[in-house]
C-alpha cells in the first residue's frame, strides 16, 4: 500500500510536468488539492478493496485486473470530486489521462518486483512456517499437492502423518516424508520446529483425541479443513455471533469493506441519479399527465433483501387501471416461471388496445427512462445500483426455495439479466441462475462492469419495453 500510494504521486508529478514542463504541480492549489485526494482515496481504495489480500497468489494477469480496479476506483472519486468542487474544468483532461495510464503501468510494474523481491527472500526457511500434515493415506498426495501450490513460499512441508497406516515411517509421499506414527505425533511435535498442524482427514474419529487442547499448550497452531459443502454455491466459515464461536455458511461471503464500499457507490450514485431525475421530471411529468390523467410517478410493493418489503418508484408509464388488467392479460405472458412480461401491453401509455402502437411509455421503457426515480430507493438503501430485479407479491409468492436465493443481496435498478438480453430473456429460470451467478462471483470489478454494460445496452435501445 505504501509503494502504490508513493509510485500514484509519482505519477501525479510526472504527467504534470510532461504537460506544463519542469514545475511543481503542488504549488497551484487545485493540484494539490488533488495530489492530497490521490493520496487518502488510494489508501481507502488499497483497504476497502481488499487489493493487497493474496497479493503474492495472483499471476500477472490477476495482478493486473487487480491494478485496473484500484485505479479506476480511484478515478472514479477523483472525477466524483472534481465535479462536486467545480473544478473539472479547470483540470487538464490531457494530464489526466497520462496519469492514469502511467499509474496503471507502473503500479503493476512495481506489484511485479516486489512480489518477486518478497518471494525470493521467503525463500529462507527460517522466514517459512513450518507445517506437519495429519491425513489420510488416500488422499495424502492430493492435499500435499494442493498446499504446494497455494503456499507460494510462505510455507514449508515439515512432515507427513498418516492416520491410518504406520508401516511407511521413513518413506516419501509427493516429495516428503512421513515422519512419524499418530501413536507418536505429540511427542514429535515437542522436540521439532513445527509452527502449525494442517489436518485433512476423511474419517474424524480417526484424529488423535485432545489434538487441539495439547498443540495449543505447546503454543502449535492448529488448521482444520471444513467439511466440504455439497454444492459450491456456498463457503463455510468461522466467525463470532451473537456471544459464539460459529461456522456460518451463506450465499454471500463479501467482506465489511466490500460492504461499505458497495453502499458508499450506491451513495454518490443515488445522488446524481436524483439529479438527472429532478431535470427529466421536468419534461416528462407534463407530458404523462396530458396523455394519461393521474400520479407521475407509480409506486409498488416490492420484495427486498431476504424478503423485506419495501416501496419501488417509477416514472408512470402505464394507464392508471394497470393493476386491475394484469388478471386479464395473464394467458398473454411471454416469461415462463414467476414473472410477468408482454411485450404489446395494451395497459402501456399511448399503445393502444393491441398494445402495437408505440407512444409516450413505450419509449419511457424503452429508454429506462421510467427508472430513474429508483434512485431514491437506491439513496434510501431498499435497493443498490447493481443487483438482482425485486419481484412484486403475486411473484413471492409462487416462489420456491431456489428462487429465495437470488434475494440474498438487495436488488438493483440493473444487473445481470438486463445486460444478458433483457427483452429477449423469457424463461425465468434463466434469470435466477444469471442472478446466483452474480452472487456468488460479486465483487466490486463486476458491479462496475454491469453498469458500464448498462449504459451500452441503454444506448443501444435494448430496454425494457
Amino acid at each position: 500500500m505504501i509503494l502504490d500510494t508513493l509510485f500514484i504521486q509519482v505519477s501525479y508529478i510526472l504527467a504534470y510536468m510532461l504537460r506544463n514542463g519542469f514545475e511543481n504541480p503542488y504549488a497551484s492549489e487545485l493540484y494539490l488539492n488533488i495530489g492530497v485526494m490521490l493520496f487518502l482515496v488510494g489508501i481507502c481504495a488499497g483497504f476497502f478493496l481488499e487489493n493487497y489480500s493474496g497479493i503474492l497468489r495472483r499471476g500477472y494477469f490477476q495482478e493486473f485486473k487487480a491494478v485496473l480496479k484500484y485505479m479506476f476506483t480511484i478515478c472514479v472519486f477523483i472525477m466524483f470530486y472534481l465535479f462536486l468542487s467545480k473544478n473539472s474544468r479547470d483540470y487538464s483532461r490531457i494530464s489526466f489521462l497520462v496519469f492514469v495510464f502511467g499509474a496503471v503501468f507502473i503500479i503493476y510494474l512495481e506489484r511485479i518486483f516486489w512480489k518477486m523481491y518478497v518471494r525470493k527472500h521467503r525463500s529462507v526457511n527460517f522466514n517459512q512456517t513450518a507445517l506437519l500434515i495429519l491425513t489420510s493415506a488416500d488422499i495424502a498426495e492430493q492435499v500435499i499437492t494442493t498446499v504446494k501450490k497455494n503456499s507460494y513460499n510462505e510455507l514449508r512441508i515439515v512432515g507427513i502423518v498418516l492416520v491410518d497406516q504406520d508401516d511407511i515411517i521413513g518413506k516419501k509421499i509427493a516429495g516428503e516424508y512421513v515422519v512419524c506414527t499418530k501413536q507418536e505425533l505429540f511427542d514429535y511435535i515437542r522436540n521439532k520446529w513445527i509452527d502449525g498442524i494442517l489436518v485433512n482427514v476423511k474419517d474424524k474419529s480417526k484424529i488423535p483425541k485432545d489434538l487441539e487442547d495439547i498443540c495449543i499448550q505447546m503454543g502449535v497452531t492448529v488448521y482444520q479443513k471444513l467439511t466440504e459443502p455439497e454444492n459450491d454455491i456456498y463457503t463455510p466459515k468461522i466467525e463470532n455471533f451473537a456471544g459464539y464461536v460459529v461456522m456460518s455458511s451463506g450465499i454471500s461471503s463479501a467482506s465489511v469493506g466490500e460492504r461499505f464500499l458497495k453502499r458508499l457507490m450506491d451513495i454518490v450514485g443515488g445522488l446524481l441519479g436524483l439529479a438527472v431525475t429532478g431535470i427529466l421530471f421536468l419534461f416528462i411529468a407534463p407530458t404523462i399527465k396530458a396523455l394519461s390523467p393521474g400520479p407521475v410517478i407509480f409506486s409498488q410493493i416490492r420484495i427486498g433483501k431476504n424478503g423485506r418489503q419495501f416501496k419501488i418508484y417509477k416514472f408512470r408509464s402505464m394507464y392508471m387501471d394497470a393493476e386491475d388488467r394484469k388478471k386479464e392479460l395473464e394467458a398473454k405472458n411471454q416469461m415462463q416461471g414467476n414473472m410477468f412480461k408482454l411485450y404489446d401491453d395494451p395497459r402501456i401509455i399511448g399503445s393502444g388496445p393491441d398494445g402495437k402502437r408505440h407512444g409516450l411509455g413505450r419509449f419511457l421503457r424503452k429508454t429506462s427512462i421510467d427508472e430513474f426515480p429508483q434512485f431514491w430507493n437506491v439513496l434510501k438503501g431498499d435497493m443498490s445500483l447493481v443487483g438482482t430485479r425485486p419481484p412484486t407479491l403475486d411473484e413471492w409468492e409462487k416462489y420456491q426455495y431456489h428462487h429465495r436465493g437470488r434475494l440474498a443481496m438487495k436488488p438493483g435498478v440493473t444487473g445481470m439479466w438486463q445486460v444478458s438480453g433483457r427483452s429477449n430473456i423469457t424463461d425465468f429460470e434463466e434469470i435466477v441462475k444469471m442472478d446466483m451467478e452474480y452472487i456468488q462471483n460479486w465483487d466490486i470489478g463486476l458491479d462496475i462492469k454491469i453498469l458500464l454494460k448498462t449504459f451500452c445496452v441503454v444506448l443501444r435501445g435494448e430496454g425494457a419495453a
